[in-house]
């Protein structure tokens, strides 16, 4: 069985649209990889559901990977002092927290903490960079810069400063149409705000496999 590599943008949540999209649309098998973007979490209404089927996945033996993305970097920094968790909190953090039925961060189990502390900021492929939001391509080594990798929304891309390679990122809410232009351009973005079903052109969470450079859309189940 040839090998399949999915990428999923944003979820931000939306744990039923997640579940649909993969069993039903990708079906992946125990040959595929899956990598998720980032911003699993926050403003959508089931941020647990959505770690949970991460971890139930793996269980079935499925290769699932994610990177960070900035609404990890908030939830992680939000129990530190009340600003941050301010921060967090105007960015769907409150979301977060009713889906665990917490009432803080920190009551948050150690098991979900733990797996989003552990997220690497990029991921390296043969012909792509997987990474949230973007590079800093104004630096000698791009991957110095980390905040870029969570918060860049520039558009551009040098494939030479990164051995010939194509990102991959989420991030940046771009419409459906926009989506589909990029993945012919050296930053391919796959966030078409799945949480925001009630913008027209976007309330899709995409998947692409990069292989074949097939595009998968789920439109939102959860809002």
């Amino acid at each position: 069985m040839s090998l399949r590599t999915f990428v999923i943008g944003d979820i931000h949540g939306c744990a039923d649209t997640l579940r649909r999209l993969v069993e039903e649309k990708l079906q992946p098998s125990p040959a595929d990889r899956i990598y998720l973007l980032g911003d699993l979490i926050d403003r959508g209404p089931d941020s647990k559901g959505v770690l949970d089927f991460i971890f139930e996945l793996r269980k079935r033996g499925l290769t699932v990977e994610s990177i960070r993305g900035n609404h990890e970097e908030m939830f992680l920094h939000a129990g530190d002092d009340p600003a941050n968790f301010g921060l967090w909190a105007l960015n769907g953090g409150l979301a977060t927290l009713a889906s665990f039925r917490a009432e803080s961060p920190r009551d948050i189990l150690p098991r979900y903490r733990t797996f989003l502390e552990f997220l690497p900021l990029y991921i390296l492929l043969d012909e792509f960079v997987l990474v949230h939001a973007g590079l800093n391509f104004d630096l000698p080594d791009p991957f110095h810069d980390t905040e870029a990798m969570l918060w860049t929304r520039s558009p551009f891309v040098d494939p030479l400063r990164i051995g010939g390679r194509r990102l991959v990122c989420g991030h940046t809410t771009i419409t459906r149409e926009q989506l589909e232009a990029s993945l012919v351009s050296d930053k391919i973005t796959l966030d078409n705000g799945c949480v925001f079903p009630e913008r027209p052109g976007f309330g899709n969470l995409a998947a692409l496999e990069l292989a074949s450079m097939t595009l998968f859309l789920q439109p939102n189940l959860d809002l």
